[in-house]
């Protein structure tokens, strides 16, 4: 397995452009997080979406030099998009991008959110196996609901330069990485039974050998660790950053942990055990955590949970 010599940053702030929740009046700011107002000058008059999707603008900052990442790009043509406007972000500094895998509540709004860097061969980091057709969400073998395909001709039709590797891959010069294929390690991190898909013409439960996340670490506290669905298992997902990077201590936690549905005593519980080992400073569930999950995570873990939703700016720092 290959290695990722990641540099230390002093600063990482995760804008989420999309997420499954919006709350305008949550009144919670703090050195870490920012919400999204809803004002234009001094009317409440700003709008931010939320949908069944997930997309995130990363910015690392060392010293007085920042960059920018997007990561994953919800699920609508402008979902993520209206939200980036909304907020005023300034997609012109993205110079890459990575996407957690290939089902269309991340990749939906690529064309419009690549639209707006103003560029056309943005270098865009996914496992090849983020391309794999059909997915299907299998209700019986009778019915049987179908996810819109992601080809390379719609990412690179986007503006996206494809990179698809199986291996970790450094990004921003090695302030951040993409963590490439997750071995699967845990007794109780088994996928979703109810997702498939079709390899070399045979049906079988989606193995998301394409699910991924990307990773970063700050100084002295340790490393930030962002995933889109975590089908591969959020637990093997910090295990794997942490292998990867050498890093041992984790910082934050974050992004959808796929825990909708699963059965509380052979896969949420076990989960949170295992997160609390790990102890983040932040533990901050998206997406599609679940309901019931997210509420067992907070409280649980109530020193280190961060509610998080479309529009919220977190800011890790050094």
């Amino acid at each position: 397995m290959s290695t990722i010599d990641l540099r230390e940053v002093d600063r990482v702030e995760i804008l989420t452009l999309q997420d499954n929740t919006i709350d305008l009046t949550q009144q919670d700011n703090s050195e870490v997080i920012q919400r999204a107002m809803p004002l234009v000058g001094l009317e409440v008059k700003n709008s931010i979406l939320a949908e069944h999707g997930f997309s995130s603008l990363v910015t690392v900052t060392e010293g007085e030099a920042s960059r920018c990442m997007l990561f994953d790009f919800g699920f609508s043509e402008h979902g993520a998009a209206f939200n980036a406007d909304a907020l005023g972000a300034d997609l012109t500094r993205v110079e890459s991008m990575a996407l957690s895998h290939g089902h269309l509540d991340h990749v939906g709004g690529i064309h419009e959110l690549v639209k707006r860097t103003g560029k056309t061969d943005v270098p865009l980091v996914l496992h090849p196996a983020a391309f794999r057709n059909p997915r299907f969400l299998k209700i019986s073998d009778d019915f049987k609901l179908i996810f819109p395909a992601f080809t390379r001709e719609k990412a690179e039709s986007a503006g996206a330069a494809v990179v698809d590797t199986e291996q970790p891959y450094a990004m921003l010069d090695h302030a951040g990485a993409f963590l490439g294929q997750i071995p699967r390690t845990t007794a109780f991190e088994k996928g979703a039974p109810n997702l498939y898909c079709e390899i070399d013409g045979q049906e079988q439960q989606d193995p998301f050998d394409d699910d991924s996340a990307i990773v970063f670490n700050v100084k002295g506290k340790g490393l930030v660790v962002l995933s889109g669905c975590a089908h591969a298992g959020i637990v093997n997902t910090v295990a794997h950053a942490k292998e990867v990077t050498g890093v041992d201590k984790v910082m934050a936690v974050m992004g959808g942990f796929h825990l909708s549905g699963m059965d509380v005593d052979t896969v949420i519980q076990p989960t949170i055990d295992a997160l609390k080992a790990v102890n983040p400073t932040y533990i901050v569930p998206t997406h599609c955590t679940g309901r019931q999950a997210i509420q067992m995570i907070e409280k649980e873990m109530p020193d280190s949970f961060v509610l998080n939703m479309s529009g919220t700016k977190l800011t890790f720092s050094a």
